[in-house]
């Protein structure tokens, strides 16, 4: 299609986002978009830094401690896909405020938790905004980029739930011990207030306004972005490209996600998910309480080591940012995936066998190189499917990331109770290969092409 001659129409709304360049407004947006990552992240690692404390508290058994830590998964599987889908229905800005009130809500209830049943229950409720919020908050930020920075700039975002991880490691550290567990949930209910401001703060997404025939709508904010990037006119904005695919006009549900080409892209990504999870998530969550409960460690100490995992996690999302724009999103994922079954077969082997300092590195550097999927197929994700079904995709998706993040660490409680710690790093690096095979055999690079070039 001519673009630069066309009318207003759903493709030219996309051109036009495609031809701004990074702008201080785009990080403007990360900015707000982050401050619901970084609630998400803390209500969600929270758990993990005070289980330690819980586990004495309530006597909680090892199989028990699995199940408590997935109980928040559960309801973010069933958030992943319902966000998603309100995501289509009422839009971006809208389904991620939501998102932002429930985890707030809930966080406050956990802090009063009287028992572990008291917890479960709020924790799972809880689950719903969390699962919503990082797929709906990464396709607002993929469909406002241009495909020569987006890369960047969705891994980026995704940095701030990975720093958000670190926060959290190192405010548990000083909050437990001196004013008790309750007070990470307390901190946890504080993001409420941006759910107040959001709506002024961040506009729709031109593209899905576009997408569901609000054309009017898409220009009139278009104009106002593009006033904003361009600073009143001082800098130039690139022409209209000539060529620009043409989209495909139909409303889409679930079953779009198993039609023509997005079959195979549906079956992959949720491979990859479940994978990346599995090993992620159950290292995040379960690692302080295995310092404790296995290696018997203080208290302290646990928190400490947590921390060290979780500074790696970090590392690990910030090299994503790079590495995916730079080498391209399958090699970079393929790194994260082999990188870590290396780290973590090692420990197999050795884990019984050496001083607690040698299984928190290694499993640091496990950390490190899963962490560069746990951003940046978030990323990913959202790029292959069509802005019809974007944030249902992405949302599906994840509920795959979070059933890995139920089925990980439960099976963790459960091989420590019948076996014993190298056993569990055996599985990890097994699922880790596995995950790497799949990317290395199915997925498709989606490095610096528009979105709807990739998914019409």
């Amino acid at each position: 299609m001519e673009v630069a001659t066309a009318v207003l129409s759903e493709e030219t709304v996309s051109a036009r986002v495609e031809r701004l360049p990074l702008s201080g407004w785009h990080v403007r947006m990360m900015s707000i978009a982050g401050l619901a990552h970084f609630s998400d992240a803390f209500d969600s690692l929270a758990i993990a830094f005070v289980l330690p404390v819980l586990v004495g508290l309530w006597k909680i058994a090892p199989a028990e401690i699995g199940f408590l830590i997935s109980a928040g998964y559960v309801g973010q599987i069933l958030g992943a896909i319902a966000f998603g889908w309100l995501a289509e229905r009422v839009g971006r800005r809208g389904a991620l405020r939501l998102t932002v009130v429930v985890i707030s809500v809930l966080s406050l209830a956990c802090a009063f938790s009287w028992n572990y049943f008291s917890f479960f229950v709020f924790r799972t409720i809880q689950g719903l905004g969390l699962g919503g919020e990082v797929p709906v908050a990464a396709t607002y930020m993929n469909e406002i980029s241009a495909a020569n920075f987006r890369g960047r700039i969705v891994v980026l975002l995704q940095s701030v739930f990975a720093f958000g991880i670190v926060i959290t490691s190192l405010v548990s550290i000083w909050i437990v011990p001196h004013l008790g567990w309750q007070w990470m949930f307390f901190i946890g209910a504080l993001p409420a207030l941006l759910a107040i401001w959001l709506r002024r703060l961040m506009p729709e997404s031109p593209r899905w306004l576009a997408s569901r025939g609000r054309l009017d709508e898409a220009d009139e904010g278009l104009k106002i972005i593009e006033n904003k990037v361009s600073r009143n006119g001082k800098v130039a904005l690139a022409a209209l490209p000539v060529e620009f695919p043409l989209l495909v006009k139909e409303r889409a549900t679930i079953a779009s996600l198993f039609r023509g080409q997005y079959l195979g892209r549906t079956l992959t990504v949720w491979g990859l998910m479940l994978c990346t999870s599995i090993v992620g998530y159950s290292l995040l969550t379960w690692m302080p309480t295995i310092y404790r409960t296995v290696f018997k460690l203080p208290v302290e100490q646990t928190l400490q080591y947590g921390l060290v995992g979780s500074i790696a996690s970090f590392l690990g999302v910030i090299s994503a940012a790079f590495l995916v724009d730079a080498i391209g999103r399958r090699p970079a994922f393929m790194l994260g995936f082999f990188g870590s079954a290396a780290a973590l077969g090692i420990l197999w082997k050795i884990a019984l066998q050496v001083s607690p300092v040698y299984v928190v590195a290694l499993a640091a550097v496990g950390l490190y190189f899963i962490s560069v999927l746990l951003s940046g197929l978030y990323l990913y994700v959202p790029e292959i499917y069509p802005t019809r079904m974007r944030a249902l995709g992405a949302g599906c998706g994840s509920a795959w990331l979070r059933l890995g993040s139920i089925i990980g660490p439960s099976l963790v409680g459960w091989i420590l109770g019948v076996s014993d710690l190298t056993t569990v790093f055996l599985m990890f690096a097994v699922v880790g290969v596995i995950g790497g095979l799949l990317m290395l055999l199915f997925a498709i690079e989606t490095r610096g092409r528009v979105l709807e070039e990739l998914a019409p």
